[in-house]
């Protein structure tokens, strides 16, 4: 763990809606101090003058901070130790390279990296000890600077929604694939986003990219490590994504494949979400985080819960809020379970999962 300072920080694509939901968390952090902005596209402007979250206030730490043009060498040279990455994947692979390779720890919500072996793809309450591919944690060296940088990225946003509840119930479903369909908000695809003519009235169901990441990643976080790389989990993910109205959250109707033999109540699949609590259970593994939630998967029992306007900002304490998932919807056949998950596409699916990610990773000693 750090010494109590205020670890100095840059905010990379501070104007973007990733980026400025990194700004409101990032604004008044026990760990992290208020970052520098960047945006190639916005230097010199202010942030409360690019602010687009029209229904959040711009953090009052960084209203007036003109947001700036940095080089990996300019923000290595004023000792700014920690990067929070909010840049497009095109920008942000060559960027956080050099970043990382000039003694700057990188928290990414871009999937340049996602899938390198070197690099943890984290989702903290599932598999923060995939942190350990980092090597041991390190001190600080002289002059205030990290010995080594490294990446460390958080999963697509749609993924985010799928992991968290299904983790706890691999033990006891021991599913043999997973089937989901997605219902993702306009957000997701960032600012503005999708042209309105083409999404009012409308259902789009293709987003590039986005039913191999859910594969893919999904199988990298529920992997093991060992022998320094990730071994995944060989458990099918047939995904399919569709982008709706939806402004923020996104929604995805889950089906899990299981043993045929298996026979198991709505009880106890409820009881093991509400009793997965891995971050509380153990402090020294992250308890206590500031942006960890109370409960990472909430259950709604209403029959239509849950939905985008109503559970989108669910989790507690209010640093947490946005961090947690819900889902409803439960039920159970013989070889089949289905349910439906609600995130926060921009907070637990965005910039949330990245500063948890680097709450544990100083929480555990690796930034000195």
């Amino acid at each position: 763990m750090s010494d109590g300072t205020p670890v100095p920080s840059v905010l990379l694509g501070a104007s973007g809606w990733i980026g400025q939901h990194f700004s409101r968390l990032l604004a008044d952090h026990p760990y992290f101090a208020p970052p520098v902005l960047t945006g190639a596209k916005s230097a010199g402007r202010t942030l409360e003058q690019v602010w687009q979250l029209s229904d959040l206030p711009v953090p009052a730490a960084l209203a007036d901070r003109r947001l700036e043009r940095l080089s990996a060498a300019q923000i290595a040279q004023r000792g700014l130790r920690v990067a929070f990455s909010a840049l497009p994947s095109d920008e942000a692979g060559p960027m956080e390279t050099e970043l990382a390779r000039r003694g700057v720890s990188v928290f990414s919500n871009a999937s340049s990296h996602r899938m390198d072996p070197r690099v943890p793809l984290v989702v903290p309450e599932v598999n923060g000890d995939h942190l350990k591919l980092l090597g041991a944690p390190r001190r600080r060296a002289a002059g205030g600077q990290t010995r080594r940088g490294f990446i460390v990225t958080n999963s697509n946003c749609s993924t985010a929604g799928l992991v968290l509840p299904v983790a706890p119930l691999l033990g006891l479903l021991r599913p043999r694939a997973v089937h989901v369909a997605t219902y993702q908000a306009l957000s997701g695809a960032g600012f503005p986003g999708v042209p309105s003519l083409a999404i009012g009235d409308n259902l789009l169901p293709f987003i590039r990219d986005e039913e191999e990441k859910m594969s893919t990643e999904t199988g990298k976080i529920l992997g093991r490590v060992a022998g320094g790389r990730v071994h995944p989990l060989e458990l099918p993910v047939s995904a399919q994504c569709v982008r709706v109205a939806t402004r923020e959250g996104h929604l995805e109707a889950i089906t899990l494949v299981l043993p045929s033999s298996l026979r198991v109540t709505p009880e106890e699949i409820v009881d093991a979400w509400e009793s997965y609590r891995p971050l509380s259970a153990d402090p020294g593994a992250g308890g206590g985080l500031p942006t960890a939630p109370e409960r990472p998967v909430i259950y709604r029992p209403e029959e239509d819960r849950p939905q985008p306007l109503r559970d989108r900002w669910a989790g507690r304490p209010e640093r947490a809020r946005g961090m947690a998932v819900s889902v409803g919807r439960l039920r159970v056949a013989p070889g089949t379970m289905r349910f439906f998950s609600l995130s926060h596409n921009a907070v637990r699916g965005g910039a949330g999962g990245s500063v948890l990610n680097a709450e544990l990773a100083y929480r555990q000693g690796y930034l000195g």
